[in-house]
């Protein structure tokens, strides 16, 4: 018969595990209130505690979440424990409304009331919108404000419902000054329409800029709920209110370019995961590989290659006009240069579409000069010429009357806006990228022009908007081309040799020797 650890050493070792893990600490010491069943163990979901995980991992984190994940509840055991293993840990919580921010720390308050004797810190300070330790931990609760964060050094920041905070931009700013001696932030938040603080930073971290890792919690992770429990949430909010706090899909309130539900479909019938990431920032996203039998566009959009600016591109899949690559980064204007050339290369020597307003023209001529075989070539007179029919480009290059690249005009601008509008309208295109479908939610109509939303961009939107226009024009000019061909040949009489066909069908089969010979090969 073995003999029992004695009780002090298994404190010990529990104490231990403790400090090291704060989803053991919750699940084995910390008790909740329950709104049928009273004070309960907490007894953690898996995705709960990979949650937990994800916060101690990392300084900054956004988690974009569904109502009643039970998030806030988690967000008061990392604080009690933060409280609890630690010293001196200062921690504020911000919320649209004082009682909002009261409700974590009155979690926190039932947590340590609960807590086994050995665990629990000794309270200099108890009250509702606070809770200090002997240790000189504390955790505050305090409403939004424009002095909201203005306070000492912070261990621990919670934006609680980030996306509903009223000058939270201000706030944030204010913050980002009392995290510098390492302290976290933690900003959660349903969804609250786009164009917001949360709404950005959310976008930003998931492009990889920014310092927020994200994590994104939909009404799925719990394992609990079905489809029938998300059907009631329609019935229990709307079919809008419920897209947002259960599907975590931010829904635009502005007037969009493309409209917002034509957009939400197209976000759940086809974006999907690029089957490859490629480059230093995983910031080149294929869907589909180079088909050598398939004709494609290439179309870019350049940025200054600064850390406010981005360049992006597009390929197109001409005949099925389906998004197959994208690449949105910052990157110099020499380099992008280098890598329209090769992607274009890959997917066939691709007509490549380049923006040639300011910094445009520095890509373009790195083009030039690799002699790539396909760049797109302009008229002045912005009559668009169809590229089967151009001649190699150091001809057009002299030629006074053609530009290289696409010109972004006054003139051409409601074009290829308008034609971005059709191609969604009529659901003729095919959209894999969710960046792009996130810069289309933000993609207004501001004093009559569409632009982007302030603080977000369109880099990603314009080059598509291009890419779509020069391919539908291009198309109707090649077929056009080919329509005149083919009356002009068939009014040729060709005498011995060659006889038109009789041919109902209007077929392009001329009988050549007393055989029949396609001559579409002359098109």
């Amino acid at each position: 018969m073995s003999t029992p650890t004695p009780l002090k050493d298994v404190i010990k070792q529990e104490y231990i595990k403790c400090v090291k893990d704060p989803a053991h600490f919750m699940r084995k010491f910390c008790m909740i209130q329950h709104p049928i069943q009273g004070k309960i163990p907490f007894d953690l979901y898996d995705f709960q505690e990979k949650t937990i995980n994800e916060i101690q991992e990392n300084r900054f984190n956004i988690i974009l979440k569904a109502r009643q994940l039970g998030i806030s509840t988690i967000t008061a055991g990392y604080s009690l424990w933060m409280m609890t293993f630690h010293s001196d840990k200062n921690i504020l919580v911000i919320a649209t409304k004082q009682d909002v921010a009261k409700n974590l720390v009155t979690k926190v308050r039932v947590m340590h009331a609960n807590l086994p004797s050995w665990l629990k810190q000794q309270c200099v300070e108890d009250n509702k919108l606070n809770l200090r330790y002997k240790n000189g931990s504390q955790i505050k609760a305090v409403a939004s404000g424009p002095e909201a964060a203005r306070s000492e050094a912070l261990s621990l920041l919670v934006l609680d419902e980030a996306a509903f905070i009223d000058k939270i931009d201000e706030i944030w700013t204010a913050a980002q000054q009392t995290l510098t001696t390492g302290g976290q932030c933690l900003a959660l938040s349903t969804p609250n329409g786009v164009g917001n603080w949360f709404h950005k930073t959310w976008v930003d971290a998931e492009e990889g800029s920014g310092m927020f890792n994200f994590i994104k919690l939909h009404w799925t992770v719990h394992p609990d709920r079905d489809q029938s429990w998300r059907d009631d949430q329609d019935t229990l909010l709307g079919s809008t209110m419920a897209t947002q706090e259960c599907d975590c899909d931010f829904l635009t309130s502005g007037t969009t370019v493309i409209d917002g539900m034509i957009l939400e479909n197209f976000k759940v019938s086809m974006v999907k995961e690029p089957i490859e990431k490629r480059g230093i920032d995983s910031n080149v996203w294929i869907w589909e590989p180079a088909n050598y039998t398939k004709s494609y566009v290439v179309c870019a959009d350049v940025g200054r290659g600064d850390s406010a600016d981005y360049s992006a591109f597009h390929v197109i899949d001409v005949e099925k006009e389906e998004q197959v690559a994208e690449y949105k980064g910052k990157i110099n204007t020499k380099d992008f240069g280098n890598m329209l050339v090769s992607i274009s290369t890959e997917y066939n020597d691709a007509l490549l579409i380049i923006e040639n307003n300011n910094i445009g023209w520095a890509t373009i001529q790195q083009v030039i000069d690799r002699d790539y075989p396909n760049l797109f070539y302009t008229s002045k007179d912005l009559q668009y010429v169809d590229v089967q029919h151009q001649l190699n480009n150091r001809y057009r290059a002299a030629e006074k009357n053609m530009v290289a690249g696409f010109s972004t005009t006054t003139r051409t601008r409601p074009l290829i806006i308008a034609k971005l509008e059709e191609y969604f309208r009529d659901d003729s295109v095919v959209v894999h990228s969710s960046r792009l479908i996130d810069e289309l939610f933000t993609f207004i109509y501001h004093n009559n022009r569409a632009e982007a939303m302030a603080g977000y961009n369109d880099d990603l939107v314009m080059s598509f908007a291009i890419g779509l226009w020069v391919r539908d024009t291009a198309l109707r000019l090649r077929q056009e081309g080919i329509e005149i061909t083919k009356k002009t040949l068939s009014h040729i009489e060709l005498d011995g040799l060659y006889t038109p066909q009789e041919n109902k069908n209007d077929s392009w089969e001329w009988d050549v020797n007393q055989k029949k010979e396609s001559l579409e090969w002359l098109l």
